[in-house]
Parts: structure tokens; sequence; C-alpha cells
């Protein structure tokens, strides 16, 4: 699972730094999360396929989180893309998206299709044999969506060498594979678990920006590998957080505390600070693995 940060700052814009847009790969899909202004520079940047981009998620209607949308799917078009293009995003993004076409006579040369999101309760949006996807309802001025990225469970490892100790013919590996017991020629019933071995552990990404703290998110991504949570504010500036329905470090902490995750991404930064490394020191005060976010920054889990 490895995650691309295009951007991670709040509004007000700067040369060196860009909104929030990230992507993640997982299962060998990628996902574009989020589409600020230059979105798509940033994927040039970072030398990502735009081609390979089939699904993009929309967390709510601020532009700093999805400006940068019509751009890119204006692109796609002078790329001549051909291949169908999905977008999940709150009720009211389809109107949007179709008027500034409309306007500007530049109508795509592949499907277009808009998922709109408008349920208040955490819900399926995409799902294949890898990979499901669901909302999490956030807490913030305007409807507003996270999402739980996570892999399905793959199927056991065949164990060549414990097959062959039994002698059991060639025919009946898919079986094993499909996770079926085997019934030997003496009567014998193999268990699968001794035929196979464990496959590995799935992984899952929560994508929380931008919200309030919000304790009713805990359910929804307990126990989940990775937490991206927005930090806009430090604690000293709590107030403006609750006034303006954002998250300081410290309560993203405690949520990820309190969701027992097992890695904290911060990011959603306001340029008002000069050094990010803040957020960090005042996070790790309550939870202990923490990373933050930089644009153009990689990890892999």
């Amino acid at each position: 699972m490895k995650l691309t940060i295009l951007g991670c700052y709040a509004a007000t814009p700067r040369t060196f730094t860009n909104p929030t847009s990230q992507i993640l790969e997982i299962k060998n899909r990628l996902f574009l999360i989020d589409c600020g202004e230059g979105t798509q520079v940033q994927l040039r940047k970072n030398k990502i396929s735009f081609s390979k981009i089939n699904h993009i998620f929309i967390s709510h209607l601020h532009g700093d989180h999805f400006f940068g949308l019509i751009g890119l799917i204006s692109t796609f078009t002078l790329l001549n893309r051909t291949t169908d293009l999905h977008i999940h995003g709150p009720k009211g993004i389809k109107e949007i998206i179709k008027l500034q076409l409309r306007l500007a006579n530049s109508w795509t040369n592949y499907g277009l299709y808009f998922h709109e999101l408008e349920s208040k309760e955490s819900e399926i949006v995409f799902e294949d044999d890898k990979v499901v996807v669901k909302t999490i309802p956030l807490k913030h001025r305007i409807y507003t969506n996270g999402f739980l990225f996570q892999e399905k469970i793959d199927k056991r490892k065949l164990n060549l060498e414990a097959v062959q100790n039994y002698d059991i013919d060639k025919c009946y590996y898919q079986n094993i594979k499909n996770g079926k017991d085997i019934v030997l020629d003496d009567g014998r019933i193999i268990k699968n678990e001794e035929l196979t071995f464990d496959p590995v552990a799935p992984k899952s990404y929560a994508f929380c920006s931008d919200t309030a703290y919000d304790e009713n998110i805990i359910p929804v991504i307990k126990g989940v590998d990775v937490l991206y949570h927005e930090a806009t504010f430090l604690e000293t500036e709590e107030a403006l957080a609750a006034k303006t329905m954002h998250s300081t470090a410290k309560e993203a902490a405690t949520i990820a505390l309190k969701a027992n995750v097992k890695q904290l991404v911060l990011g959603h930064y306001s340029t008002r600070y000069e050094n990010i490394k803040l957020f960090k020191e005042e996070a790790e005060t309550i939870f202990p693995e923490v990373l933050l976010a930089d644009d153009g920054k990689n990890f892999e889990f």
C-alpha cells in the first residue's frame, strides 16, 4: 500500500504548497482522493500516470478539495482518453462539472460517471474483487465524507511441501487454493490449513479531511493500519478550530488513540504556521506513531 501526497495544506494558496490531493495505490488499484487546484501538475511532478486513474473520491465541495477536478477532466479529453472515469462525491458535484463542460462546449470523449453521495451513515461506494471503499461521515460546515479503503483477504497460498508429503494429485491443487479440504484414498480428511499458508493480512487506509473532533467516526475506522486525519491548527488555536469545524493535532491524535489505529498521518495544515514539525510534537504527546504529510512525500505501508 503506497500513499503519495500531492497536496496537504489548507485553503490559502502559496507558491510552494498545494491544497488537498493524494494518490492511494492499493492492490494494484490507483485511487485519487480529493483534487485541489494544481493536482494535475503535482501528478506530473510525481510521475503518476493519468491513464491509471479510473476512480476519484471527493470529500466535500469546498474549493481547496475539488477546484482541480474540472481541469483534470478536461486534460483527460486532450489526452484522448477512452476509459470510463468515475467520480464519487457529494450531491451537487455532477451539476457543477456538467455546467462547466456545457458552457465551455467541452464534452468528454470518454464515459464520465458520477456517484453522488448524500447519506449520513457509512456506506460502501466502491467494491471489486480486491478492494472495498466505504464512506466515513465527517463533521464539517457542509456535507463531508472521509473514505475508508480496505483490502479484501487474499486466498490461502499452497504449501507445496505439505501437499507433496500427502502425495496429492495436481488436479486437486486448485480446490486446495480455493480453501477446500482434501479426502485421501484411505478416507483420511486433510484440513485445508495443513496444506496452505495464511494469506498476508489485508491493509486498510482511512482518509479524514476536513472535520471537527468527532468520536462518532471511531467505530468506522477502528483498528485501521493508517489514518490520515486533518490537523489544521495547533492547540493554541483550539477555539478557531471549533469555530471553523476543523481539528487540532492533539484532537487528531486523540482520535487515533481511541480508534486503536497503527499509524497516524497528519495533514491539512493552516499556512499560518512556519514549521509543521510543531504538529508532530503536539500529536506525539497523545499518540506515539505520527507521520507528517508534505507535498510530494511518499509513504509505503
